[in-house]
């Protein structure tokens, strides 16, 4: 059997294991979601379900790449390790603000300005080591025409360094109702499965097969509606970075664009939102935002939303695989 498979089948079962500690403890600890007081009315019966429920799959996609990925290791190969710990960077930025949440049994953890400065630092940190590592050119590959322009290395450090903190930022977002983010992010990794399997990038392949399972026994088990526990900034930061890892460690970070179409659409919706907001001084373009609880609003149940979403983010995929299939 592949071992990506394997990686996958491995992160999936560790991952509904694991989950079932997890929630346990969150439980003990009475870690429960606090809900906006600007947010969905028709959310509120969700208070006091467990977050942090993160922690399973980051722990299930690790045990599960780094034990699947082994023999990569003894061959001197580390980029699935780098994206990993890349990722857990980022939920740990969201476990202390998920933490701070928990404590003070409030809606707001870490500022913005402290997330974005740690974010920021985690983002150029990475691009220094993965560039010392020789695992990323400053060649921006184009899909479809199948052309690549070497930028600045400055220049696209910064480019990539935004580029990753507006990922990580726009699936956050996306989390904001049962089974959204980790369903979308679910297809999003298995889009990075195939892309790493036709250009035989193995380890890669590994992390995104290992967190691709993770998050469908994640999902299945504790996250579609109703959800037993959310992934809370633990989880959504960490899915954050590993997309923006992957889409750079596999050198194609304008793939984004197409694999990451509803994270891109919610990010607009709220930046949207308030443009007019302000520019009419109080009317609103949707009736919520970000776009999920507009559509929330329109009558679209939970379950719709999840699943026209990984629809669209499905063929949106599919369309960037056929973009990349001329590159090598």
């Amino acid at each position: 059997m592949n071992i990506n498979v394997i990686a996958s089948l491995v992160g999936c079962v560790l991952t509904m294991i694991l989950g079932k500690f997890v929630l346990a403890e969150l439980r003990k600890l009475k870690a429960g979601q606090e809900i906006r007081q600007d947010g969905p009315t028709w959310h509120n019966s969700k208070a006091g379900t467990p977050t942090m429920g993160g922690i399973a799959f980051i722990l299930g996609s690790g045990i599960a790449a780094f034990a699947c990925g082994w023999q990569q290791m003894v061959n001197g190969e580390f980029a699935h390790l780098y994206v990993y710990l890349f990722a857990l960077c980022f939920g740990l930025i969201g476990f202390v603000d998920d933490y701070r949440k928990v404590r003070q049994h409030q809606n707001e953890g870490l500022t913005a300005k402290q997330k974005f400065v740690l974010q920021l630092l985690a983002a150029i940190v990475f691009l220094c080591l993965m560039r010392y590592e020789g695992l990323l050119t400053n060649d921006l590959y184009i899909p479809f025409v199948n052309v690549t322009v070497t930028v600045n290395w400055i220049l696209y450090l910064i480019f990539a360094a935004f580029v990753i903190v507006g990922c990580v930022n726009a699936v956050n977002l996306t989390d904001g109702i049962d089974g959204l983010a980790s369903g979308v992010t679910a297809v999003v990794m298995f889009f990075f499965l195939l892309a790493a399997m036709l250009w035989k990038m193995t380890s890669l392949g590994i992390f995104s097969g290992a967190l691709c399972g993770s998050l469908v026994g994640f999902f299945a088990l504790y996250n579609h509606h109703p959800a037993k526990c959310f992934m809370g900034d633990t989880g959504s930061l960490f899915l954050g970075g590993a997309v923006a890892a992957l889409a750079f460690a596999m050198d194609m970070p304008l793939v984004l664009i197409l694999v990451g179409i509803i994270y891109i659409l919610e990010t607009l919706s709220d930046i949207i939102q308030v443009g007019y907001f302000k520019l009419t001084h109080g009317k609103r373009f949707f009736k919520m935002a970000p776009l999920h609880h507009h559509l929330e609003r329109c009558g679209w149940s939970e379950v719709k939303i999840v699943t026209v979403f990984c629809t669209v983010t499905a063929i949106f995929c599919a369309l960037a695989y056929w973009g990349i299939q001329g590159r090598y």
